[in-house]
C-alpha cells in the first residue's frame, strides 16, 4: 500500500533515499525508501534476513551504506554524529551487559556516555526494575535483561528510540511488560522505530507498518490499513482428510470468498462473512463426498497479509 503525501520536514523524524547495503554479493537492503513521522511508532515487519535488522543499523549509523541518504532528526551521520548519539538510544538485537554490575551501576554507567539525561532510579522505575536495582545482571531474568537493555537506551532521555527484536524469546508476561515500557515513551512524544516478525506486537504498538522482504519494502500503511488490503477480515483453512484438494473454481464460487490459496496440503480462503462461507463449504464436501481433517477459522492479521503478498510465512514456527 504506497503512500504518496509527502510529510512536511519538521514531522520527519527519519528520512532514507535509495538505500543500499550489500554483503559481498548478498544485497541485504535494496534501494530502500523510507520516512517516520515524529511522534510515531514504526514497524519493520518482516521475517529473519529480510534485512530489518541491517536497515535500522544504518539508520544508527553502525553500519554504512554502499548507496543513498539517510537523515535522523533532521541530521546526518557525517555532520552531526556527536548531536546524533546524544539524542538516540538504541537496543540492539543482543546487548551484552557486565554480570558482575549491578542493575543501578549499568545504568550508571550508561548515563555517564552523555551530558545530558534522566535520572537512574526514574529510569530504573519507567521500566519496572526498581526493586532489582542492586541485583547482579547475572541473575536476571530474560525478560528482566531486555527491560535493562531499554533502560540503558532511555536514559539519555532520547528524542528517537530504535529497538532491535525487543521481545524475540521472551515469554509472554515479559513481552507485555516490555510493550508498557515502551507505550510510555510514546505518550512522552518519543518517537519509536521497531523491528519486529511478532504480527501481534506490530498491531499493538505501532501506527504505520513497512513490511519489509528481501531489502524491499513491499506494503506499507497501518496495521489496520494493511489488513483491510486483504478484502476480507477472515480466513478459513482446511484440509480434506483424503489428503485431496477442491478446485479453485469451486471455492471462489462459495459465498463471501475474496481469496483462495493451497500450502502444505492446506487450503487457506480469505472470505468476508464466515458465517456464509463455513455451512456452504461444508455443503459442497458433502456432495463431494468426502470430509474435513483440519478446520480452523481467524480474524485477519498481518502475517496473512504477509502470506498473501510473498507465499510465505513471517515466522518459521
Amino acid at each position: 500500500m504506497a503512500e504518496t503525501s509527502k510529510t512536511p520536514e519538521t514531522s520527519v523524524a527519519v528520512r532514507c533515499r535509495g538505500l543500499v547495503k550489500r554483503y559481498g554479493s548478498v544485497v541485504a537492503v535494496d534501494h530502500l525508501d523510507l520516512e517516520v513521522r515524529a511522534g510515531e511508532c514504526f514497524g519493520l515487519l518482516g521475517p529473519n534476513g529480510a534485512g530489518k535488522t541491517t536497515t535500522v543499523e544504518v539508520l544508527q549509523g553502525l553500519l554504512p551504506a554502499e548507496a543513498g541518504e539517510v537523515h535522523v532528526l533532521g541530521l546526518s551521520w557525517d555532520r552531526n554524529e556527536r548531536e546524533l548519539r546524544e539524542r538516540m538510544g538504541s537496543q540492539l538485537q543482543e546487548t551484552k551487559l557486565g554480570d558482575k554490575l549491578t542493575v543501578r551501576e549499568t545504568v550508571t554507567l550508561f548515563r555517564s556516555f552523555y551530558r545530558r539525561g534522566a535520572n537512574v532510579a526514574s529510569v530504573l522505575e519507567m521500566v519496572q526494575l526498581t526493586e532489582k536495582r542492586d541485583a547482579w545482571v547475572s541473575r536476571l531474568s530474560g525478560g528482566q535483561r531486555q527491560r535493562l537493555a531499554v533502560a540503558c537506551a532511555l536514559v539519555c532521555e532520547p528524542d528517537i528510540l530504535f529497538l532491535d527484536e525487543p521481545t524475540t524469546g521472551l515469554d509472554p508476561q515479559a513481552r507485555r511488560q516490555l510493550w508498557d515500557v515502551i507505550e510510555r515513551f510514546r505518550e512522552r512524544g518519543g518517537t519509536v522505530v521497531l523491528t519486529t516478525h511478532y504480527m501481534e506486537e506490530a498491531e499493538r504498538l505501532c501506527d504505520r507498518v513497512a513490511v519489509i522482504d528481501h531489502g524491499r519494502i513491499i506494503a506499507l500503511g497501518s496495521p489496520r490499513e494493511l489488513i483491510a488490503s486483504l478484502g476480507a477480515e477472515h480466513v478459513v483453512e482446511f484440509a480434506l482428510a483424503d489428503g485431496g484438494a477442491m478446485d479453485d473454481a469451486t471455492l471462489r464460487a462459495l459465498p463471501g470468498v475474496v481469496r483462495v490459496a493451497a500450502e502444505n496440503g492446506k487450503t487457506r480462503l480469505t472470505v468476508a462473512r464466515v458465517h456464509e462461507t463455513v455451512p456452504a463449504l461444508m455443503r459442497a464436501l458433502g456432495e463431494r463426498a468426502t470430509s474435513l481433517s483440519e478446520l480452523t477459522t481467524h480474524h485477519a492479521t498481518l502475517e496473512d497479509v504477509f502470506l498473501s503478498l510473498t507465499g510465505r510465512h513471517l515466522r518459521d514456527e
